[in-house]
């Protein structure tokens, strides 16, 4: 029976490999570049954009749209993701039902969960978490932050440590942060709460009101 199971294991690899291999080099033929073993696991129906550059272990996962000449680095993962043109994922990054705008920076180590929206030009760096949230155009969220639930204006930045704080143990509530403001280190923002643009927010600070 063990042996039946082997076998039956054995064939699904092969098989799975053979899929895989006609998927990559489909992917090459259209332009795509693979730049090193682990190969990419990439499911059937993946779109990825002429001149993509994709590196080891990455996984593109679902319904997945890649721009074109997107750099997605090693062992990263993307399920169910839109990413448009230009923008560079580094390493370890996992970004799930989540778009992502032109000529954004996200990573390495940065988390997208679903409903988070990057507009253009937007960084989303090391140990940043972002869910159910709009990033406009411009924002900077670069290092150690959460921002759940948040709208978040263009060209603001927020500093390392910062955190919207969604959920009051029964409901979940919303931030909305305007363009241009400046949101300092280790804030804690308590929902629902409204910054209006152009804020500058010392480092620290906990809002609880307008």
């Amino acid at each position: 029976m063990e042996s039946e199971k082997l076998i039956e294991l054995q064939d699904n690899l092969l098989k799975r490999e053979a899929e895989q291999k006609k998927i990559l080099l489909h992917h090459l033929a259209a332009g795509v570049q693979f730049t090193a073993a682990p190969w990419p696991v990439i499911d059937e129906g993946v779109k990825i954009g002429q001149g993509t550059v994709i590196g080891p272990g990455v996984i593109l996962a679902g319904n997945t749209e890649i721009g074109e000449n997107v750099t997605i680095e090693g062992y990263s993962s993307l399920k169910n993701m839109v990413v448009a043109a230009g923008t560079y994922i580094r390493a370890f990054s996992y970004l799930e039902d989540a778009k992502v705008g032109e000529s954004c920076q996200i990573g390495p180590y940065s988390r997208l969960r679903p409903g988070a929206e990057c507009g253009e030009n937007v960084h989303v760096g090391n140990f940043v978490e972002i869910k159910n949230s709009h990033l406009a155009a411009g924002v900077k969220a670069n290092h150690l932050s959460y921002l759940g639930d948040s709208d978040i204006g263009a060209k603001t930045n927020i500093g390392a440590g910062t955190i919207t704080c969604n959920y009051d143990g029964e409901k979940k509530h919303r931030t909305s942060i305007g363009a241009g403001c400046f949101i300092g280190s280790n804030s804690t923002i308590v929902a629902p709460l409204i910054i209006h643009e152009g804020a500058y927010i010392g480092a620290g600070s906990t809002l609880t009101s307008e």
